[in-house]
């Protein structure tokens, strides 16, 4: 298998150079950095040519890394069930990139992207319907963006004098507390068999 995926993965820089930035395998999986401006035309090559054929979409997703210039990876899983291989497009993004819509390719991306849209924030061109597809519709935010807060911006309850679901800024019963995560038993009054280990370690 590994042999037949460097062989795909030389075969598709060969043919696509104007996409393909590099590539690696990993996990039995070949994976493509490649240009965002390309995408969707590597991706037509990658349905419709006949060493590749891979006309199935399995998944769009995301990551963030807060720390870079492009500070996003728009991440395409492809499978072809005629050659039985798996590949991997990594796209990276700058906060204000418009990605191109793959939905006139495949159809299966339009919940997809709706789904990186929503939570990322991730905006795509082309999409006949980009909006929010998880959330509520006056959500504020995108839930997966490292610098999203764990305890989110809004609170949702039914309020039962009104009779109806109002939407109120989160008050936290309690301060967070902060933990060393040195020993699971901080605090504590008593001392368990093996607490002795961490003394004796620390030394």
């Amino acid at each position: 298998m590994s042999d037949a995926l460097t062989e795909l993965g030389g075969y598709i820089e060969a043919k696509r150079p104007d996409c393909v930035l590099n590539w690696d395998i990993a996990h039995g999986e070949l994976n493509l950095d490649v240009t965002l401006a390309n995408i969707a035309g590597l991706v037509e090559f990658l349905k419709n040519d006949m060493t590749c054929r891979f006309s199935s979409l399995v998944d769009i997703t995301a990551v963030d890394y807060t720390g870079r210039a492009k500070r996003f990876d728009v991440v395409y899983h492809f499978l072809s069930m005629y050659q039985n291989q798996r590949i991997r497009l990594r796209v990276a993004v700058r906060e204000e990139d418009m990605v191109p819509s793959l939905v006139e390719i495949h159809p299966s991306a339009n919940w997809f992207e709706r789904e990186v849209f929503d939570m990322f924030g991730i905006l795509f061109s082309g999409h006949p319907d980009l909006r929010r597809l998880l959330t509520d519709y006056g959500f504020r935010g995108h839930p997966l963006r490292k610098d999203f807060p764990t305890t989110g911006y809004t609170e949702v309850r039914y309020d039962e004098a009104e009779k109806r679901v109002v939407y109120e800024p989160v008050s936290l019963v309690q301060e967070y507390r902060q933990f060393d995560f040195m020993s699971p038993w901080e605090g504590a009054e008593y001392i368990l068999p093996g607490d002795e280990k961490t003394k004796e370690a620390s030394k």
